[in-house]
């Protein structure tokens, strides 16, 4: 499969914003939660389904796809922000996200077009992806298969088994990306274990690693269209990110991993996020 789609900063930026402001009415309109970590990745998932993923919302399930794993599935509002953007399925599926009768999950779930794996409990992701990457090379295919982590879930021992295992396999079609927001759900992540040296261990384990700026579009694009960044290695990006990315009184405050906005910040956060160019 062959994906076409030329790259256009402006595009992707402006498809990063959709996404934001699509996941703050769903998340407010149903009372849920997590909008931090949804701001924190917007600019990733849009370059993943902008610029990189051979995919096909006319055939989602297309055997010669690209796979991909949102493993931190508590972030599935902004996944099926971009999955409806993209035509998987009609946007109006959006406006019953984690209700009674809606079709979209709380958490990325698979019956749901576009969506590889249900995901959300948290280290399982990367050995899911890493299972992808050694069944297409044992089956002589060309997709690639892509992760996309929380820097939380890297405390986790199963993330771990599932890096030294892609390496000694040689998996070079396998990608992990790393929301490197530096907040889980309990505080700073350097105050719960401390990920530091965080790209020399992941190089110390095997692989091929770059650091960007995760809501660059173009730093982002420029290491992920080069894949595989070196033969015989499976990828990690660290794109080091701001958690509530786009909200000023969102951004770095752990408040938001769980809060719900409603009123006067809803009104505001929604203001901010729509006069962004």
């Amino acid at each position: 499969m062959k994906n076409d789609v030329d790259f256009d900063s402006a595009n992707l930026r402006d498809f990063a914003k959709n996404i934001r402001l699509h996941a703050i009415r769903m998340i407010s309109q149903s009372g849920a939660s997590h909008l931090g970590g949804n701001f924190s990745m917007a600019e990733i998932v849009a370059v993943l389904y902008g610029a990189i993923l051979r995919v096909d919302p006319q055939n989602p399930n297309d055997p010669q796809r690209d796979r991909f794993v949102l493993s931190k599935g508590h972030a599935a509002a902004g996944l099926y922000a971009a999955l409806a953007e993209k035509g998987f399925f009609p946007n109006e599926w959006l406006d019953r996200f984690y209700c009674d009768g809606g079709k979209l999950s709380g958490h990325a779930t698979k019956h749901v077009p576009g969506v590889d794996v249900s995901s959300g409990s948290l280290g399982h992701g990367l050995p899911i992806g890493t299972g992808f990457a050694l069944a297409g090379k044992k089956r002589g295919k060309d997709y690639r298969s892509f992760v996309l982590l929380s820097d939380g879930e890297c405390n986790e021992g199963s993330t771990w088994e599932a890096v030294m295992f892609a390496a000694q396999n040689q998996l070079d079609n396998l990608v992990a990306v790393v929301d490197y927001n530096k907040m889980q759900a309990l505080g700073p992540t350097a105050n719960i274990i401390d990920l530091e040296p965080f790209a020399e261990k992941w190089r110390s384990f095997g692989w091929e690693t770059r650091e960007v700026d995760g809501h660059d579009v173009d730093q982002l694009f420029n290491v992920l269209s080069k894949i595989p960044l070196q033969n015989g290695k499976p990828t990690c990006m660290i794109a080091h990110t701001v958690k509530g990315k786009g909200v000023s009184f969102m951004e770095n405050e752990l408040l938001w991993h769980y809060r719900t906005p409603k009123g006067n910040e809803y009104e505001t956060a929604l203001e901010e996020l729509t006069r962004v160019s």
